[in-house]
């Protein structure tokens, strides 16, 4: 009896933590986003700097996504499944976007990047452009969200151990066929979350794509950023209303997380089966 009634309690508490922290914030955004009707809303999310926002969020998400599965595969791959110096170190690189704020990450592109920075001639003389430009945002958010995919695949790789590929590989299979036969089937799921996890983060970067952007309207703006331009003129409708295009995708993206997550879980009872 005393144990059901804490039990009782402490899910009472996490379902009113949950409802004050997320889903009223998440409600009063799209309430008021919707205050003043529908043609404001919609002449909000159809403005020319909205949409631009929009389409440069998706670029820098798509190839940051694309990036890092390339890179998380790889690295999640070598640490795993092969031994060899520097391993250790490795795997600390992958973490160090967790313990650094994305804004000194975004300064440390500035002082490579920029005028005062060491790469800042040879880009000069190739007529390039990293900081205040779009290969700033795309190289920013690469490195906030860097560690996502590779730490949703390693510990995956680990459990499953080296036995079936080294039987495979005893059998005179090549490495790109014991990693598509036998490797991927038992991690595809979690590559999917990591994915997820990475277009999620991708999406809302504010903080190190703040910095490099400059924040010329219609040219480095993310939809954060956007946002932040809105708010500070006081144009607080416009503001929600384009927020509400980040809760929206938010909402999307959990609800694939969730269907990942149950359809992950799903396939591994069924291995233990």
């Amino acid at each position: 009896m005393k144990q059901k009634l804490v039990s009782s309690l402490l899910i009472i508490l996490g379902a009113v933590f949950i409802a004050v922290m997320l889903i009223v914030p998440l409600c009063t955004v799209l309430a008021y986003a919707l205050r003043q009707g529908w043609e404001t809303f919609a002449s909000a999310i159809r403005d020319p700097y909205a949409i631009k926002a929009l389409r440069l969020t998706l670029l820098a998400a798509v190839v940051t996504v694309a990036l890092n599965t390339v890179f998380g595969v790889f690295s999640s791959w070598a640490i795993s499944k092969f031994r060899f110096k520097g391993r250790q170190f490795l795997t600390t690189l992958i973490d160090i976007p967790f313990a650094i704020s994305p804004v000194i990450a975004g300064l440390v592109f500035v002082l490579v990047f920029g005028r005062i920075g060491w790469a800042y001639s040879f880009l000069q003389a190739h007529h390039l452009k990293v900081v205040f430009a779009v290969p700033g945002i795309i190289l920013a958010t690469i490195f906030v969200t860097l560690p996502f995919v590779s730490r949703e695949l390693i510990p995956l790789m680990q459990a499953q151990g080296n036995e079936e590929e080294e039987a495979a590989a005893l059998m005179g299979a090549g490495g790109f066929k014991i990693y598509r036969k036998i490797t991927l089937p038992h991690i595809k799921w979690g590559l999917l979350y990591g994915i997820i996890l990475c277009t999620a983060r991708a999406m809302g970067e504010f903080g190190a794509v703040s910095v490099v952007s400059g924040h010329l309207r219609g040219k480095t703006n993310t939809l954060p950023l956007h946002i932040e331009i809105l708010f500070n003129e006081f144009h607080l409708t416009a503001a929600f209303a384009v927020s509400s295009i980040l809760v929206v995708i938010a909402i999307m993206i959990l609800i694939l997380r969730n269907i990942v997550e149950y359809k992950g879980k799903k396939a591994g009872s069924e291995d233990v089966r």
